[in-house]
């Protein structure tokens, strides 16, 4: 028996880094509101100073986004939109259909439940088609309450109060000297990973991430890497039925004046400082030893090592998975790229 065997071309997810003042702005939103992990965000004790300075108008409608989380609506719709200006996001906003409206902003599931996302989104006067597919979000963090603040608020009175809050926003934060060295880092991150090798995405994306593990998921086909600063130190991820957006820090070297040296390559300089150090990570190069085989190799105490295997894995470049230390090699060919960087803002 002969078979034909027509083999199809291989498909790869598009994968690209994405910025605009608008992702910005709302992650700023979304970080300003995010009231379980707002103490955690590296601008918290400025936008705590700062909050007297708002106008009461701003304050009141963060207040409504905090009650809400349509920050995450925010997100998606810019998702969508790609807008680079905020006048370019209310008026796509404002023209948009109901249908539209409701399918761009109910979170998405699992693909067991997309018929049901997709009913919710054609009818949302279904109370009760709306309220089963609500039912499946019970116990999130945030996208319990916004759901059914989705269904409460009409969509006139959801796309008002983001238009508000987010032109709002923008006037109070583009008034902040910071605001101009922000764009610039946002956009000289995009310029720096144009290119991705799509065939090697799960590298890729941790590379651009600076750490970020993705396993590929079942129809997702499309990867944005968004960086930011107004959510740092966190990575947020948001799945949508075919998309996968990844919020990542900035290099913090990006947001820092010429001559100024990160923390980043302070630390990476201090790891490598030393020689016991630097025998470790030779050793590593060749293979994975685990904390006892190390002990054995160098005749040192597994303390007297564990202190300093912490001080390469808290510098990224060295990994631990059960137990076993490995090298990272891509950390250590990037931090010498850094360095190169660091050394060129002096010219």
């Amino acid at each position: 028996m002969k078979i034909l065997n027509s083999v199809a071309p291989s498909e790869t997810i598009q994968l690209k880094v994405e910025q605009s003042p608008v992702w910005e702005l709302i992650l700023g939103i979304a970080g300003y509101t995010h009231k379980q992990l707002r103490h955690t965000f590296e601008r918290d004790e400025e936008w705590t100073t700062n909050k007297s300075l708002m106008p009461p108008s701003l304050v009141q409608l963060l207040k409504g986004i905090e009650e809400t989380n349509f920050w995450y609506g925010m997100l998606l719709l810019q998702n969508q939109f790609a807008a680079a200006s905020v006048p370019e996001f209310s008026n796509l906003l404002s023209a948009a259909s109901t249908a539209d409206f409701y399918e761009w902003l109910l979170p998405y599931h699992d693909r067991q439940s997309e018929a049901l996302r997709k009913e919710a989104a054609r009818e949302p006067g279904q109370t009760e088609v709306w309220e089963k597919y609500a039912d499946l979000f019970n116990g999130h963090d945030y996208l319990e309450g916004y759901v059914h603040q989705l269904l409460l608020l009409s969509q006139s009175e959801t796309s008002e109060m983001m238009i508000r809050v987010l032109t709002e926003w923008e006037n109070w934060i583009s008034q902040k000297e910071e605001w101009g060295k922000w764009l610039q880092a946002l956009t000289f991150e995009q310029k720096e990973h144009r290119q991705l090798d799509a065939r090697n995405a799960v590298a890729e994306i941790e590379r651009v991430t600076g750490g970020v593990e993705y396993l590929p998921e079942p129809s997702v086909w499309s990867v944005k890497l968004i960086p930011q600063v107004s959510y740092r130190p966190w990575v947020l991820t948001i799945r949508t039925a075919d998309t996968k957006l990844f919020f990542y820090p900035v290099k913090e070297e990006h947001l820092l004046e010429p001559g100024v040296p990160s923390n980043e390559l302070i630390r990476g300089h201090k790891a490598l400082g030393d020689e016991l150090r630097l025998k470790l990570l030779f050793q590593l190069q060749k293979h994975p030893l685990s904390l006892q085989e190390l002990s054995s190799q160098f005749n040192t105490s597994k303390t007297t090592l564990h202190h300093q295997l912490a001080l390469l894995k808290a510098a990224k470049f060295i990994r631990v998975e059960k137990g076993i230390y490995s090298i990272n090699p891509d950390k250590l060919e990037a931090f010498s790229s850094q360095l190169a960087r660091y050394m060129r803002t002096s010219l």
